[in-house]
């Protein structure tokens, strides 16, 4: 994603593939000013565990801004454990409508191993199709990728990490340094 404030930055491929009971998230670690290669090895897939319930949410954008929708989707799960969907619809709401929160540049991607969504600021909450889901500077490359390996017997990690080696093949702010988190349905 780029930002008018800090033009040329772009950052990070987030590919979330979903396979019968089990959902597995992956992220580059590229941060890119405009040809630099700011940083390599961030990471922007984590495991929260609110009211000891685990969930796997990968970030796309500013990471400020991430973090800070991090926290309200962990009030928002806290204050409805177990319902994902609720919590994601309650977080583009307030994403959206909230003066200071509709200024936060980042997108979502959020399981719990048996729901997968897309969340924006545009108030968008997004179950793919076909069980592929991917955000960020390569995110189309990767989602391409999947999508066409899904056809095959292999499973979720190898899909995941294949299309986002793909991805980096063909994205210039994508890097093959992964994070993948592994989340099977409760």
């Amino acid at each position: 994603m780029s930002d008018e404030r800090f033009p040329g930055w772009h950052g990070t491929t987030i590919l979330a593939v979903r396979r019968g009971a089990e959902v597995v998230m992956a992220g580059d670690g590229q941060v890119s000013v405009g040809q630099t290669v700011m940083k390599g090895t961030a990471r922007k897939v984590r495991r929260l565990s609110p009211g000891g319930r685990d969930v796997v949410v990968g970030f796309a954008g500013s990471t400020a801004d991430a973090f800070t929708l991090l926290e309200r989707l962990e009030k928002k799960l806290e204050s409805a454990p177990g319902q994902l969907q609720r919590a994601c619809v309650e977080l583009a709401k307030d994403w959206r409508t909230d003066k200071y929160l509709r200024n936060l540049e980042a997108m979502l991607i959020v399981t719990d191993g048996a729901q997968l969504y897309v969340v924006t600021g545009a108030g968008d909450v997004l179950e793919p199709e076909h069980d592929v889901a991917a955000i960020g500077s390569g995110g189309n490359y990767a989602l391409a990728a999947a999508r066409a390996l899904s056809d095959g017997d292999i499973d979720a990690e190898a899909i995941a990490r294949r299309a986002m080696a793909i991805a980096a093949e063909i994205c210039v702010y994508t890097n093959g340094n992964l994070t993948v988190e592994r989340i099977s349905a409760s």
